[in-house]
C-alpha cells in the first residue's frame, strides 16, 4: 500500500509505516505525476486535493486532512468518485481556545481589566467555541454563545442571537467558513456589523479570515473607529492586508491551533479513522511519540493576586505576545507569512505541565484551564 502523507503531517510515518510505504511530499510543490499510486492520500491545509490533483489516481481508496477544516478538500469531486474521506475535528480545539485564554490575560494585563467582570460572546459553539466556553467557566468569566445551526440541531445549552454578542465586552470568533445556505459566514463581520462595535469592545478572530470583511475593516482603522482587534487569521491568506496590522492589538500568522498536541492529534485522528476503514487494529497513540517538553512543572505564585497568578501559569506555556511580536517584525510578504506557519517553533499545550498549587483556592480553576495539579 502506498500512503501519500503531506511533509507537515506530524508523526505520519510512526503512525502509518505499519501499513504500508509512506512517502512524503510537500504540499506547496506536489504535482498529479508525484501522487498518481497513492492508495491513500493525507494531507494538511496547504494541500488543495481537486481533480485536478487526484484525478489520475486510479487506486485512491482514501483521502484524509488533518486539520479541523476541510475547505481545501474537493468533498463534491471525492464523493461523485465515491472515495472516503475525512477530516479531523476538534483535533485543536484546545490550541486555539488556549489562545484566546493567552490574549485575554495579555488584554488584562495591558488595560488593568479584571476579566471576571467581562462578558464574552461566542460565536461558534462547535469544538473549539466549546473548549474556550469550559475554560471561561472554569475563570469565573461570563460568556454567551450564538450557533443558529446548533441551536436548530437540539443541542441544550442557552444560546443568544447576534444582538446580544454585539453587546458582550469581548467576541471570539470560532466558525467555519460557509459560503451557502441559511447561514453563511463569510463576512459575517461586514461593515455594517463592525461599524457597530466600540473602541472599547475586543474583536478575536481565529476561525476563518474570510468571517472579517478586511477591507472594511482596515477601512474603520483608517477612520480612528475600529474595535480593539486580535487577528490570528486573515483574508486572502497568505497575501493578507499588512496595512491592517498595525492597528491589532495582537496579530499572528494562522498560528492559533498549531500546537505539538494539536497538529500530531489530526495525525491520529487519521490513524484512527483509517484503521476503522481497513480494519486494522489500533496500536500506536499520541502519547507515544510525543516528546517530553522543556517546562512540565510550574509553581503556583499564591502571594500574587488570583488573575495575575493564572495569567503567569498560562504565560510559561504560551505567550501570545511573543508570537506578536515575531510577527510585526517578520511578515511584510506573503512568503514570511507562509515561512512562520510552516516553521513556527514548537508550542505545546497547557496540558503538558504540571502545577504545585498546595491547597490554593485556585486549584479548580487551573484543572479547568487545562494543566494537571499535585500539591506536594
Amino acid at each position: 500500500m502506498k500512503i501519500y502523507c503531506e511533509d507537515s503531517l506530524l508523526y505520519a510515518t510512526e503512525f502509518f509505516c505499519d501499513w504500508g510505504e509512506v512517502c512524503l511530499f510537500s504540499g506547496r510543490s506536489v504535482k498529479p505525476e508525484d501522487i498518481q499510486d497513492a492508495d491513500v492520500l493525507l494531507v494538511r491545509s496547504t494541500t488543495t486535493v481537486n481533480q485536478s490533483l487526484i484525478g489520475k489516481c486510479e487506486k485512491l481508496q482514501f483521502v484524509g486532512t488533518g486539520t479541523a477544516g476541510f475547505n481545501h478538500l474537493g468533498t463534491d469531486y471525492l464523493d461523485h468518485r465515491r472515495i472516503p474521506w475525512s477530516a479531523a475535528p476538534g483535533c485543536n480545539a484546545q490550541a486555539v481556545a488556549e489562545y484566546v485564554i493567552s490574549a485575554l490575560f495579555a488584554q488584562a494585563q495591558k488595560f488593568n481589566w479584571q476579566l471576571s467582570e467581562k462578558r464574552v460572546g461566542i460565536v461558534g459553539a462547535g469544538q473549539v467555541g466549546t473548549a474556550l466556553s469550559q475554560k471561561l467557566e472554569a475563570l469565573g468569566v461570563d460568556y454567551l454563545l450564538c450557533d443558529p445551526p446548533l441551536a436548530e440541531s437540539g443541542d441544550r445549552r442557552a444560546f443568544v442571537d447576534m444582538p446580544d454578542i454585539m453587546a458582550c465586552d469581548i467576541i471570539s470568533l470560532h466558525v467555519p467558513l460557509i459560503e451557502t445556505g441559511p447561514y453563511p459566514t463569510r463576512h459575517l463581520f461586514d461593515g455594517t456589523l463592525l461599524a457597530s462595535l466600540d473602541q472599547q469592545q475586543l474583536l478575536i478572530n481565529a476561525c476563518r479570515g474570510e468571517v472579517v470583511d478586511n477591507q472594511a475593516l482596515l477601512d474603520l482603522c483608517r477612520a480612528g473607529s475600529q474595535p480593539l482587534l486580535v487577528m490570528d487569521v486573515w483574508e486572502n491568506e497568505p497575501d493578507i492586508c499588512a496595512e491592517l496590522v498595525p492597528y491589532t492589538q495582537l496579530g499572528t500568522a494562522h498560528i492559533a491551533g498549531h500546537t505539538l498536541e494539536g497538529k500530531a492529534r489530526g495525525t491520529e485522528i487519521l490513524y484512527q479513522h483509517l484503521a476503522g476503514l481497513l480494519n486494522k487494529p489500533v496500536v500506536h497513540k499520541l502519547a507515544d511519540f510525543l516528546p517530553k517538553p522543556d517546562v512540565s512543572e510550574l509553581a503556583l505564585q499564591r502571594s500574587l493576586p488570583s488573575q495575575q497568578a493564572l495569567g503567569e501559569l498560562v504565560f510559561a506555556i504560551y505567550d501570545i505576545r511573543r508570537d506578536d511580536a515575531d510577527f510585526r517584525a517578520r511578515v511584510t510578504t506573503p512568503g514570511q507569512f507562509e515561512y512562520i506557519r510552516k516553521h513556527y517553533a514548537i508550542r505545546r499545550e497547557f496540558a503538558c505541565a504540571a502545577v504545585s498549587t498546595g491547597n490554593s483556592a485556585m486549584t479548580e480553576a487551573i484543572l479547568g484551564l487545562g494543566f494537571s495539579v499535585y500539591t506536594s
